[in-house]
């Protein structure tokens, strides 16, 4: 298992993205022994409707740390401002020096086509610094990497430039409830700001287990989208059996960025699969 151990990266910009869009697929690799590092690129100290600042980023560092946790990785988030992310070359150093340091197998992004500037953005620096990765004179206090990590996107529902076309579909059916922990353990973005900010906060109930039932039905539609969009993918994957009874899943697009996924090393870096005949 030594030898075959993957080290996986996945990025978010806000201490929530990576459990949204991949925290299913990254329980699965821990399950399996692979090391799973999920790094979110700003501190959201700007997601709330009353808390902010220092004491903002504190809770929400402490919500990641124990979302990640859950599943046995490791979740830390970078002291970027919520909301004020841009694509500079102090940000482009940053991300490849932390590339650099973790040597990663495959990394896991959001697209540069999206609604929100800090996922735009952070889609943005790590497109700048995959093949700076490799280059010797650039950071040079940290040591370059040998080859590119094979890069892919996280789903979402943009249709403009250019829709998101999956290459990957993982079934999370088994670890749904820990994806749906993860989420739980984001308080302040569960079960305050996002229901503010959508109009639904006197929706949310008081006590723990009611406030985890009422999550689990408001994004139960959400979580099961991939598996619906990408049944025929999934059918390919898995076989027609099992494809078919997928309940939730989670897909993934190759990036022309970094090493390119192919047919061969999808395979060896997406362990979840039957073997092919």
């Amino acid at each position: 298992m030594a030898d075959e151990r993957l080290r996986v990266l996945i990025f978010g910009a806000h201490p929530d993205d990576v459990d949204f869009t991949a925290g299913g697929t990254a329980a699965l690799y821990a399950r399996q022994g692979h090391e799973v590092l999920c790094v979110s690129v700003t501190n959201g100290d700007a997601g709330h409707q009353t808390e902010a600042g220092a004491y903002l980023a504190r809770r929400r560092r402490a919500e990641a740390e124990a979302a990640g946790r859950i599943i046995g990785v490791r979740y830390i988030t970078l002291d970027n401002h919520d909301g004020e992310l841009m694509p500079t070359l102090e940000n482009r150093r940053q991300i490849i020096r932390l590339i650099r340091q973790f040597k990663p197998d495959l990394i896991m992004s959001p697209r540069p086509n999206d609604y929100h500037p800090d996922h735009r953005y952070t889609a943005q620096l790590i497109q700048d610094a995959s093949y700076m990765v490799t280059v010797p004179n650039v950071c040079a206090d940290t040591p370059h990497l040998d080859a590119m990590p094979v890069i892919v996107y996280v789903s979402d529902t943009f249709q403009k430039p250019y829709p998101f076309t999956a290459e990957v579909v993982v079934a999370i059916d088994e670890v749904i409830d820990l994806k749906f922990a993860m989420l739980h353990a984001h308080t302040s973005q569960m079960y305050e700001w996002l229901p503010y900010n959508q109009g639904v906060l006197h929706e949310v109930p008081a006590g723990d287990a009611e406030r985890l039932a009422w999550l689990r039905r408001r994004l139960d539609g959400r979580m099961r989208q991939d598996a619906d969009r990408f049944r025929s993918l999934l059918i390919d994957l898995y076989g027609a059996e099992r494809g078919r009874s997928v309940v939730y899943a989670e897909a993934f697009e190759g990036c022309e960025y970094g090493t390119r996924l192919t047919p061969e090393n999808l395979h060896r870096l997406f362990p979840f699969f039957p073997e092919r005949r």
